[in-house]
């Protein structure tokens, strides 16, 4: 379970709305995910409609000892908020806790062992911290992997950021734990001078600690928080569900890439290109011999786009040309079954993941929801295909196998997105 602490000790910065919308977004994308609030205020369970007279128990139930009343595991107390999406509810119970673990041993690694219990039921937690820098939030820190600090691209937060991030290092190193700490642009106004040049200046000065997504200010993550609903329910079709689905998307890009032990080499390219020629690499010599390895130079050129009704009609006339039936390949047929084809009205993707257990697809076509479009087996292990039927016009794809985006090993036709990533491209005629 990947973990990650929404943290700033100034209020009004956005954590609750990050929070909220984060891990709805996550869910959205077919991740299962748990928001844990541990604000004494209770703001996502009110930002969420869940009724506050009818929460009986909460995250505090879970952190206290059996001397503290009655203990509840983590998974009593959760509230189903949407598909993928529980809640772990908090109130002003949770405000004694300082107090009630005041000089106990172990009292910071309380959310740990609460959490320590649904590991392995959830794919991300979301942690909303209270506005302070307390025992609750030093809880969270060692609970978590990752920290976000929103900062709302205004004179006052850019003003204690500096001071904010310093305190998280501190806290960092007491942790004893290696901790990503990134901050995060909230209500940026790109109509106003001031938050143009505050964000100017977070890119000066926190550059390394700075993310590529920016939320943007925007009514309809109010409106949706005063209905009690994330910003994925109440309008799917807003910028603020773009910026918070771009922000989960990141978050994916951006898990630590396995780095053999023998190499120290820093990779400067996109880490999922490093990918691909691998997997590229590896085909040419199971499926061609060495003496293909040469000519894979010339197959890194990647034009912009594919265009399909082009490569048949070329394929055709070469075809007819020919004085005798073309003999083709193990490794042609191959090439020809996998990657996308389109026959007829129909698009067909074809891929080879061996391992995976779920295979999903994301694009323009389905506003990049895999969950809303699957692949599936056909009874072949390992070989996964899904037939969808496109309008004509130009489609950006990728592959999401066990959680993790990829692209399509067999389409060589991609381009690069916002994130450095790569989507694969085609054109339906």
């Amino acid at each position: 379970m990947r973990t990650i602490a929404i943290i700033n000790q100034k209020g009004g910065c956005g954590k609750t709305t990050t929070s909220i919308n984060l891990a709805a977004c996550l869910a959205r994308l077919g991740h299962k995910t748990l928001l844990v609030d541990i604000d004494p205020q209770g703001h996502c369970g009110v930002g969420l409609a869940v009724p506050e007279d009818q929460i009986e128990r909460t995250i505090y139930d879970t952190m206290i000892e059996p001397c503290d009343g009655r203990v509840a595991k983590l998974s009593e107390i959760v509230w189903q908020i949407a598909s993928e999406f529980d809640l772990a509810p908090s109130n002003i119970k949770l405000a004694g806790f300082e107090q009630v673990f005041a000089g106990r041993e172990g009292r910071e690694d309380r959310l740990v062992m609460s959490l320590a219990s649904v590991a392995q039921t959830y794919e991300w937690c979301i942690i909303d911290c209270p506005p302070s820098v307390g025992l609750l939030t030093f809880n969270a820190l060692r609970a978590c992997d990752e920290v976000i600090v929103p900062v709302e691209t205004g004179y006052f937060s850019l003003h204690g950021l500096a001071k904010m991030m310093e305190t998280l290092e501190v806290l960092k190193e007491r942790c004893n734990k290696d901790i990503l700490i990134r901050v995060l642009p909230t209500l940026y106004d790109t109509r106003t001078k001031l938050a143009r040049e505050v964000l100017s200046e977070l890119r000066s000065k926190f550059r390394d600690y700075l993310m590529e997504s920016t939320v943007n200010f925007n009514t309809k993550l109010k409106e949706a928080a005063s209905f009690g609903q994330p910003i994925t329910e109440y309008d799917p079709g807003s910028r603020g569900y773009k910026d918070f689905v771009n922000l989960a998307r990141e978050l994916m890009g951006h898990r630590p890439i396995d780095v053999e032990p023998q190499t120290n080499e820093k990779l400067s390219r996109p880490a999922e290109l490093v990918q691909r020629a691998k997997q590229l690499a590896q085909l040419t010599n199971f499926q061609f011999g060495r003496n293909a390895v040469s000519t894979a130079p010339q197959a890194q050129a990647q034009p912009a786009a594919s265009s399909l009704a082009s490569s048949r009609s070329e394929a055709e006339s070469h075809r007819t040309a020919a004085p005798a039936p073309e003999v083709k390949t193990t490794a042609q047929k191959l090439e020809e079954f996998y990657g996308v084809k389109q026959i007829g009205d129909e698009v067909v993707f074809a891929a080879k993941f061996e391992e995976a257990r779920k295979v999903l697809i994301a694009g323009d076509f389905n506003n990049w929801s895999p969950m809303s479009t699957p692949m599936s087996t056909n009874g072949a292990p390992g070989v996964w295909i899904s037939k969808l039927p496109l309008p004509p016009g130009r489609y950006r794809y990728r592959f999401v196998v066990d959680g993790k985006w990829v692209t399509d090993p067999n389409n060589k036709y991609v381009e690069t997105n916002q994130f450095g990533e790569l989507n694969n491209v085609v054109e339906v005629d």
